[in-house]
């Protein structure tokens, strides 16, 4: 099949799943379903009609996270002895926020009935979307099958200079009042009110994910950095008697968990390979993920969902 223009949705297909990405909305998922017994089951939170003529990336299934991961604190940074400030990127956040891909089209590549390859190519410019100062390609490859949609992330640093990096992927699942969450995690990160991670430690919330039963997405408020996870989480709708896992490979060493107590309906559990504000966090490189690419380095990483039916 040949390459799909960029502002149309591409439909993947297997047996009765589906998945439809929007290259045009930030190389974003925008549904990952199937039919049975006549009836769609939604795996992801499906983008609407109106999210959709947006092209508003919040309202997508889940898109990607390139070159860093969540927040940064007041758009500013210390790299290499100099100050990197994405005041001027555009971001319409108090603090930088998810890098810049998720707000630029795709390109898109290789396509056939069951997989796809989606192509990202930054250049500095003085263009809000545009301000990360390091040249970096990335690309995504996406694959359908029986049981599992597989994701691999790859970028390469295309600066002469040395790069700091993170990415990861930002999927919203369907939010119920009997949703669970299963994950084995060290310890969560508490945040300022701005949501900036300040220390990792105990919480109720990890003991919670680590029982039997799972956490409920009701039961905390919570938009967290999680440390030492186990780089597989399940969420779960026991009523309907239907699960899916997702399962990361390093450097997706950390996990976001946001169900937010105002908002319901919303639910994310996402690996990510950096803490927020990385970059300005002063604490170990280990506790904290990110890397630093030098020019031409490349880094790649796959994660999947895996889903059950009863």
């Amino acid at each position: 099949m040949s390459a799909a223009p960029s502002d149309t949705l591409v439909e993947l297909r297997h047996g009765a799943r589906r998945v439809l990405l929007a290259p045009h909305v930030g190389g974003s998922i925008a549904a990952f379903d199937e039919t049975r017994d006549g009836r769609t089951i939604d795996w992801l939170r499906p983008a609407t009609p109106a999210a959709l003529a947006a092209r508003d990336p919040l309202g997508m299934a889940s898109f990607p996270l390139f070159p860093y991961c969540n927040r940064i604190r007041d758009a500013r940074f210390m790299f290499d002895g100099e100050l990197i400030d994405l005041s001027g990127d555009g971001n319409a956040f108090a603090h930088a926020l998810h890098g810049n891909a998720w707000r630029l089209p795709w390109r898109v590549g290789d396509v056939s009935n069951s997989r796809a390859t989606l192509h990202f190519l930054h250049q500095p410019s003085r263009e809000a979307a545009r301000h990360w100062p390091f040249a970096y390609e990335a690309t995504q490859h996406i694959v359908l099958d029986d049981h599992t949609l597989t994701v691999s992330l790859f970028v390469r640093n295309l600066s002469d200079r040395p790069m700091p990096f993170g990415m990861g992927h930002h999927p919203y699942y369907p939010r119920t009042r009997n949703t669970r969450v299963h994950a084995r995690v060290a310890a969560m990160w508490r945040s300022t009110p701005d949501l900036l991670p300040t220390r990792a430690g105990a919480h109720p919330c990890v003991d919670a994910m680590a029982s039997q039963e799972g956490m409920s997405a009701d039961a905390f408020d919570l938009d967290n950095n999680f440390a030492g996870w186990s780089r597989t989480a399940t969420i779960a709708w026991p009523d309907e008697g239907r699960a899916i896992t997702l399962s990361a490979q390093a450097p997706f060493d950390h996990m976001v968990v946001y169900a937010p107590a105002s908002h319901p309906a919303l639910l994310c559990v996402e690996p990510v390979s950096n803490v927020a504000d990385w970059v300005n966090l002063d604490v170990d490189r280990a506790a904290k993920g990110g890397a630093v690419l030098e020019p031409g380095g490349s880094v790649s990483a796959t994660f999947a969902w895996t889903t059950r039916v009863d």
